[in-house]
């Protein structure tokens, strides 16, 4: 019991600065939303139900420049595509039971993900997901309510640099493993080519699963 605890409260030290950039991004969201002209409900509960920090922020855009809600969703879904890879990698520590797979599949994100995989074992690395899931969903639906309640007085946070927290955040929980595996490193630096090649001639997101090519190469 008591290294269960310790496991636990080591978990969430460490993906404290995780749940701390989701808050951030999370301002910053609903303050642009507001100020943009949308209403304070809208960021909020599209924060509850979809929960998907890029495809809200480009979904969000779609319908502040004059696109309906049926172009916003297609938006957010192209670029959500990508979290069913991820549903995969993680699929095994959901655990049993309808309702917990669904609450777990509703919390994978980017960061939970690396974090939960980052871990040595299986036992850590389930622990690791809930813990990591459970708080950055707190964090940024509290970051979106604040932001949104603020509405322009804030403006948008990402003129202080801060929307860089969760890239920072994805390089610190990703270079562990980039460094212990050659596949994977060989794949990753595989994987960010194609990204960077495609950027320029694509829509933004649909790089991200372009670079899933490259897992080819860990395949091989």
């Amino acid at each position: 019991m008591r290294s269960l605890h310790r496991t636990g409260t080591a978990l969430v030290r460490d993906s404290s600065l995780v749940w701390l950039a989701g808050g951030i991004v999370g301002v910053s969201f609903g303050a642009v939303s507001v100020a943009g002209g949308l209403p304070v409900w809208v960021p909020v509960l599209m924060s509850l139900v979809v929960y998907a920090g890029s495809a809200q922020f480009s979904a969000v855009g779609v319908l502040l420049a004059g696109g309906g809600p049926l172009a916003a969703a297609a938006t957010g879904l192209l670029l959500n595509t990508r979290t069913a890879a991820f549903g995969l990698a993680v699929a095994d520590l959901l655990g049993p039971g309808r309702a917990t797979r669904l609450l777990g599949a509703h919390l994978v994100t980017d960061e939970t993900v690396a974090f939960a995989l980052a871990q040595p074992d299986p036992a850590r690395r389930r622990a690791a997901f809930w813990i990591s899931g459970l708080g950055l969903f707190a964090a940024w639906n509290t970051g979106v309510a604040a932001g949104a309640l603020a509405g322009s007085a804030l403006g948008d946070t990402a003129r202080y640099g801060l929307d860089a927290a969760f890239p920072a955040v994805l390089v610190a929980l990703v270079l562990p493993v980039l460094r212990a595996a050659p596949g994977v490193r060989r794949a990753a630096l595989l994987g960010a080519a194609i990204a960077l090649a495609a950027t320029p001639a694509v829509p933004a997101g649909v790089p991200v699963l372009l670079s899933l090519c490259a897992l080819v190469v860990v395949r091989r």
